[in-house]
């Protein structure tokens, strides 16, 4: 058994009390210069009862305390819910009132009853950057923008023809993986000898498989084409960066509630966001002007329609009503480079946990292995139409997407109106936020929370990675949910069931049990986890088949 942190407060190593005192003092005569705005919002806050909440300062609410406790502030907030024993809180945040909700009827009335009304995001410094002013589908504040960029993916980008339509792309990303662990004389840092660093290669798989899905091709330049090479110096830059990137969305910067702050980067991450765009602008921009300039080409200029070779195809491709491109270049590049970010962190923080927790309970390993042996054999490698019948590996995923979500709370919803929730009035333009951490471990919810069991999700005739009363949160849902959960779902479970299907995970010599400890500032895996792994199918299965 482990028990995870949730009410630790940590105080950034970085933060004196003199920083402090000139922080607040900035933001003071920032806030002044705009006090009507705050009167505005204590106006409304006033007309009804706010969620409960810790005590606030004038002008600044719980600012300085969240200053207090950066970089851990979700660690924080799971404290003061848990100290104040409430699912639903109030934070003020300079004018913005900060709703967290740790309860799935609460969770369901914001995201089913009143869906409409907080179907809106924050605008803040980062969000701005990676979405290339908001130009995308993910991060774009409810408007006209937002449902243009909504319908091209889940029309065009998302739709089940195209989904088809990619699988050969996808199923080459799944044989390399096998391939990839197996080879075992590697010298890169996965795999020496048969000591596979799981974090590395389920990182990098899902890495490469949107970049095969986006771009049509694993590599930004040209590598050795040997089916088992690993990532090259581009392709580690290119992962880094886009969990940097998601590391820094809607994380607390005190200038996304203090605006006029920007500019001065008090908290440190403008200049990590901005290093991060450069580096993406770096490796996507080449490949986009390319296809634009393909777009114009004399075959196309004819008349001819091209066939959609990947997700940029289709972009690059889109035509209005009067048969001129659709989408602009910065639109292009928003939605290309949110697809990045939607694809990376669940799939494999997911599968790295299950594995982690299932090292340490080795009669879940049998199951699952078990499981794979009887629906698909061991004559073949495991293929996507075999997902259904996976009951046991879904509810070890669902599992690991209950305890161990990567990121603790939601990407943020703005209330477009004033309206009520659970009793309690909540005004417009409030930041609302469900606790992925605070719903998947809720202790009213779930029995022993914090225990790894899969069993508690075999009860129905086909499991789901989601959850429809949103007693944990995998893929969101409502307006502003995941329309790419199809994907989402073929794309974590391959990798999973490939991983225990093709080989036989041990500890490493002298390890007699995985830590579960998790880093203070985020829930992944404090430590990288490092297995040995052994091949348990015949060896023509790892060979390459181009047929």
């Amino acid at each position: 058994m482990h028990q995870a942190r949730l009410s630790s407060s940590t105080t950034h190593p970085k933060m004196t009390l003199g920083t402090l005192v000139i922080m607040v003092t900035l933001l003071v005569y920032f806030v002044l210069k705009n006090k009507r705005v705050l009167l505005s919002q204590q106006q409304r806050g006033r007309r009804g009862r706010l969620p409960p909440g810790p005590a606030t300062l004038p002008i600044i609410g719980n600012m300085h305390q969240l200053i207090l406790n950066k970089p851990a502030v979700f660690r924080w907030i799971h404290g003061l819910l848990k100290e104040m024993n409430t699912d639903i809180m109030c934070l003020r945040l300079g004018a913005t009132h900060v709703i967290v909700v740790a309860c799935p009827q609460i969770a369901c009335e914001v995201l089913r009853k009143k869906d409409e009304v907080f179907a809106s995001r924050p605008t803040t410094f980062a969000s701005g950057l990676f979405s290339f002013g908001y130009k995308g589908s993910i991060f774009s504040p409810h408007g006209e923008q937002w449902k243009k960029m909504r319908r091209v993916l889940t029309v065009e980008i998302l739709a089940s023809s195209m989904e088809r339509k990619l699988y050969h792309l996808r199923k080459e990303e799944y044989d390399h993986l096998v391939r990839y662990i197996n080879k075992t004389y590697c010298s890169d840092m996965a795999c020496p000898g048969n000591i596979v660093n799981v974090r590395h290669v389920t990182q990098h798989f899902v890495g490469n498989m949107i970049r095969r899905l986006v771009f049509g091709k694993r590599y930004f330049s040209d590598l050795p084409a040997s089916s088992t090479s690993g990532p090259g110096h581009d392709e580690v830059a290119h992962v880094a960066t886009l969990f940097t990137a998601l590391n820094h969305l809607y994380s607390f910067c005190v200038s996304d509630y203090f605006p006029a702050l920007i500019g001065l980067d008090m908290d440190g991450q403008e200049k990590v966001s901005k290093d991060a765009m450069q580096t993406l602008n770096r490796l996507h921009d080449p490949i986009i002007e390319e296809r634009i300039h393909e777009r114009s080409s004399t075959l196309e200029k004819c008349g001819e329609k091209k066939e959609a070779r990947d997700f940029l195809d289709v972009l690059v491709h889109l035509k209005d009503a009067e048969g001129q491109p659709l989408l602009s270049l910065q639109e292009i590049r928003a939605q290309t480079a949110e697809m990045m970010f939607a694809a990376v962190d669940n799939p494999s923080n997911a599968v790295e946990w299950a594995l982690a927790e299932m090292m340490n309970v080795p009669e879940i390993m049998q199951k699952a292995t078990e499981e794979l042996d009887t629906v698909v054999g061991k004559d073949r490698l495991v293929e996507e139409s075999d997902i259904p019948r996976l009951n046991y590996l879904k509810s070890c995923i669902r599992e690991a997407f209950r305890i161990h979500p990567y990121h603790a709370l939601n990407v943020p919803h703005v209330a477009m109106a004033d309206t009520t929730v659970a009793g309690y009035t909540i005004p417009k333009d409030s930041h609302i936020l469900l606790s992925r951490l605070g719903l998947g471990r809720n202790p009213k919810i779930w029995t022993e929370p914090l225990e790894f069991q899969p069993e508690r999700h075999l009860n129905t005739a086909n499991v789901l990675l989601t959850d429809p009363g949103l007693r944990f949160i995998s893929f969101s849902s409502g307006r502003r949910g995941c329309p790419g959960m199809s994907l989402g779902t073929s794309m974590t479970m391959m990798l999973f069931a490939r991983m225990l299907q093709g080989f036989t995970w041990t500890k490493l010599p002298g390890v007699k049990s995985i830590s579960l400890q998790e880093r203070n500032a985020g829930l992944a895996l404090a430590k990288p986890l490092v297995l040995q792994a052994t091949p348990r199918l015949a060896a023509h299965l790892y060979i390459y088949d181009p047929a």
